[in-house]
């Protein structure tokens, strides 16, 4: 079934296309079209993601699909095998089975009468992610890629780990598509719907077991990780990030290792397009994308290969706090990464909680034992902007932390880069962590967090192999912290924090550690920059583009938001957070949405025992007669030797329960 509608301005959309695969299998795609694309035909972009064209993501889609049709373009996007209105199961992310359809989907479009032959692919997040392994298997008729906020590594460097390190926000992004895989396709566009529906229901298993069943970086991480093999990927890349998301450092590789033409973009945004990027400034990326897309796709001069490989937002100082609407700076320009522009300069660490340009006093043993709860402020992996999940006031974290400043600065010091500390230090456990924070200190005390860096100490030398701690014996260990560029301010202090814990940004070690360490052995390394003449010759992006999504009409207000709660009576401290877009119409396609989010992350005192991170989702489709509604809720504890992922998923179809099912597994802990 399709219907196609005529837009303003001469765009065609085509609400649903099945797109057939060679197994059988139909895949959901919906189509934006320059008005008259067969003559002459177009070139197409391609969003692939499982997030509902339909209606999740359908005002988003609409807004995107109708600017790049206006501009020329075919857009299609394309819902991922199991999800939204595509047939067939979505067991887990990135499988080869997604990635083959990627490649035949891209075949169909090219030979389609409207697609001139040449594909584009564009994503955020998972279709950032997908773009980069398809590229990796070289479909003939894809020419360039955008990827915004995606990785190359899927161990190192994504929301399941940091540092060899379990983050929470894995159990939040489970959770999210145990809700989303919970969701059947819309009865518009599948006459089979509720079958289709019982089948992912059934078949769509417990993410979070299969990505707790690999707690190193094994053969299940570097599938799809295209950072095992960089010289596979022969298109254009373009890589964009955001200083505030949890995914920056991979631009920085990406223009490093690609053997073809690349560019990269970071600004100050989180989780986001930058022409909606917050924290702002947004910039004019629609028609960014176009500039690449012409040069690459139409083979136009469009001059944007002849700017800076590598563009970066340099940040200002900012009061600390939980979101920002904007942050202060300046666009800055490197001719290529590793940039000629970036060196390294060492802060030692001193015996009294120094750290100097100096070299190295007095040597001294310092001992680190850190509360539980001690990253309270850290904010969340992968920042959405949400009002209370960037990181706030250091200081409230600086209690269980050992602390070293520098003295006020007498001139800027501006870093561009990835910081690195290198420590050398003992444990008395076999299996222990180390937290360090970059924390911009400003006169009044105030304490912004620029970077971080975790690191489970038995992967200090290897994320594949990891090793127990010999206990009591020293050993240096190299934590690599966030890419960031930052200027600090004269009269402002550098200030390194370390802890040993920090919940309830990663799952704590499986017994409570005592950390030794060596001041004169240690050092924190600033990749330090110098302003060069090309910051002031970059071309100005264009203002960001008022797009004009699908309507909607709040009918529930969502009621977010972001509080901690300390018993003082028990002990207890948690983080609840509350989330979702409430109860919503979209007009068009006349469908009502439900969707509420609750997490709450505890623990009692220092008791590894009460550690606890709970999640529950509410979900609902609803048209006439038609009405969905699905729970899906989970819960994550652990002892020294198990992960235990208590689980439960119920469905209704009306007022009826159609569907349930409930989980209680339990996975061995190996050196995590």
């Amino acid at each position: 079934m399709s219907t196609a509608t005529t837009l303003p301005d001469g765009v065609r959309e085509i609400a649903h296309v099945d797109v057939p695969m060679p197994d059988g299998c139909r895949l959901g795609a919906r189509l934006w079209l320059p008005e008259g694309a067969k003559d002459p035909p177009v070139p197409a972009i391609r969003e692939y993601i499982p997030y509902r064209k339909n209606d999740l993501c359908s005002p988003e889609d609409r807004a995107a699909g109708t600017w790049l049709a206006r501009h020329g373009y075919a857009y299609v996007r394309l819902d991922v095998r199991g999800a939204g209105d595509s047939e067939g199961l979505l067991p887990d992310e990135y499988l080869p089975q997604e990635l083959q359809d990627g490649c035949d989907a891209i075949a169909w479009i090219a030979a389609q009468p409207w697609c001139d032959g040449g594909v584009g692919m564009i994503g955020i997040s998972w279709g950032g992610f997908n773009g980069l392994q398809i590229a990796a298997l070289r479909p003939p008729a894809l020419k360039a890629v955008i990827t915004v906020c995606s990785t190359d590594d899927r161990y190192a460097d994504d929301i399941h780990t940091m540092g060899g390190c379990l983050l929470l926000d894995q159990l939040s992004w489970a959770s999210q598509m145990f809700a989303r895989n919970s969701l059947p396709p819309d009865p518009e566009n599948r006459a089979d719907w509720r079958a289709l529906w019982l089948e992912r229901l059934e078949g769509s298993g417990l993410w979070l077991k299969n990505w707790l069943e690999h707690q190193h970086r094994d053969a299940f991480w570097q599938h799809g990780s295209v950072s095992e093999d960089y010289s596979a990927i022969e298109v254009p890349v373009y890589a964009v990030g955001g200083w505030a998301d949890g995914y920056c450092r991979a631009v920085f590789r990406l223009c490093e290792h690609l053997p073809g033409p690349r560019k990269g973009l970071i600004g100050p945004w989180a989780h986001k397009y930058p022409h909606l990027g917050v924290p702002g400034p947004a910039i004019g990326f629609m028609a960014e994308t176009q500039r690449w897309w012409d040069h690459w796709l139409k083979g136009q001069d469009t001059g944007i290969m002849d700017e800076p490989m590598l563009r970066l937002f340099m940040q200002d100082h900012a009061a600390p706090q939980g979101y920002y609407e904007a942050r202060a700076g300046r666009w800055v320009a490197e001719p290529s990464w590793p940039s000629p522009n970036v060196g390294r300069r060492a802060l030692h660490l001193g015996a009294c909680g120094t750290l100097s340009f100096d070299a190295p006093g007095e040597d001294a043993a310092l001992v680190l034992r850190s509360p539980v709860f001690s990253g309270a402020v850290a904010g969340k992996w992968c920042s959405y902007a949400t009002p209370g999940d960037q990181p706030g006031d250091q200081r409230i974290d600086d209690g269980g932390a050992l602390l070293f400043d520098t003295a006020p600065l007498t001139e800027a010091v501006e870093i561009a880069g990835d910081p690195v500390l290198e420590v050398t230090l003992a444990s008395d456990r076999p299996v222990a962590q180390i937290a360090a924070r970059l924390v911009d200190v400003a006169p009044d005390g105030a304490a912004t967090r620029v970077s971080y860096g975790v690191l489970n100490l038995t992967h200090r030398d290897s994320h594949e192999h990891p090793e127990p701690l010999p206990p009591g014996r020293p050993c240096r260990v190299r934590v690599p912290l966030k890419t960031v560029a930052q200027t600090f301010r004269p009269g402002h202090r550098i200030r390194l924090a370390l802890s040993s814990t920090y919940f309830p940004m990663i799952w704590p070690a499986p017994r409570p550690a005592t950390l030794t360490l060596r001041t004169a052995a240690s050092a924190l390394h600033l990749p330090v920059r110098t302003p060069s003449p090309d910051d002031d010759a970059l071309r100005p992006f264009d203002p960001p583009e008022a797009l004009t999504p699908a309507p909607r009409e709040t009918l529930e207000d969502p009621g977010s938001g972001w509080r901690h709660v300390h018993d003082l009576g028990t002990g207890e401290r948690a983080l609840e957070v509350v989330d979702g877009s409430g109860v919503y119409l979209l007009t068009d396609p006349g469908i009502t949405v439900t969707k509420k989010v609750r997490e709450r992350y505890s623990a009692t005192g220092d008791d590894l025992a009460t550690v606890t991170g709970e999640t529950a989702w509410e979900m609902g489709l609803a048209r006439g007669d038609w009405r969905i509604r699905t729970v899906t809720e989970t819960r994550l504890t652990a002892t020294p030797d198990d992960f235990r992922v208590e689980a439960r998923l119920r469905a209704w179809d009306g007022g009826a329960l159609a569907f349930e099912r409930e989980w209680d597994e339990r996975i061995e802990r190996d050196l995590v």
